[in-house]
């Protein structure tokens, strides 16, 4: 499998023309790369979260939103309609919502500055409709709101300060 590539945006999300390895953290000041997390919403106003495999290096055991990395090339909401199909199965294309809003991150110290594109999509699907990525995640519940910033209290709901809002 050839290396997977990353565009590599300037600090005002523009694109410079160079890419990067993904998850190569060796960027220079003033260099981002681009995610994507898709908050999925049941017509009954619970959200999809799954929770993180035990063998991941980060987070494990952690609850989350789909999300990953934008590959060089493409567009924000190509890679999170991409994403929520490999990790969930649920094709989300036809749904309603879309983009919420970004957010970004300097890390200087770790090399690896990003901008993360939130969407939001609501639509009818059951247990049935979810195909869950093995490799990716150790199980998926249907959780409203209280429930989330409980397991944000706990420490254990990735991203929540950040995201928040798009559950709101």
């Amino acid at each position: 499998m050839k290396d997977e590539l990353w565009d590599i945006y300037d600090e005002n999300k523009q694109l410079t023309g160079r890419t990067m390895k993904r998850n190569d953290w060796n960027m220079k000041p003033g260099d981002y790369h681009l995610t994507v997390l898709g908050v999925i919403r049941h017509t009954d106003g619970r959200y999809l979260i799954t929770k993180r495999v035990m063998t991941k290096s980060w987070a494990p055991g952690w609850w989350e939103v789909s999300g990953g990395g934008v590959m060089a090339g493409e567009d924000s909401m190509t890679a999170v309609l991409r994403e929520v199909r490999e990790e969930t199965g649920l094709d989300v294309s036809g749904w309603d919502g879309g983009y919420l809003f970004s957010y970004r991150r300097d890390n200087p110290e770790e090399k690896d500055n990003y901008f993360v594109d939130i969407y939001r999509f609501t639509g009818d699907f059951s247990e049935k409709d979810l195909k869950l990525q093995a490799e990716e995640t150790d199980g998926w519940m249907l959780a409203d709101v209280q429930q989330i910033r409980e397991f944000a209290k706990e420490g254990i709901f990735l991203h929540y300060d950040s995201i928040k809002e798009a559950f709101e």
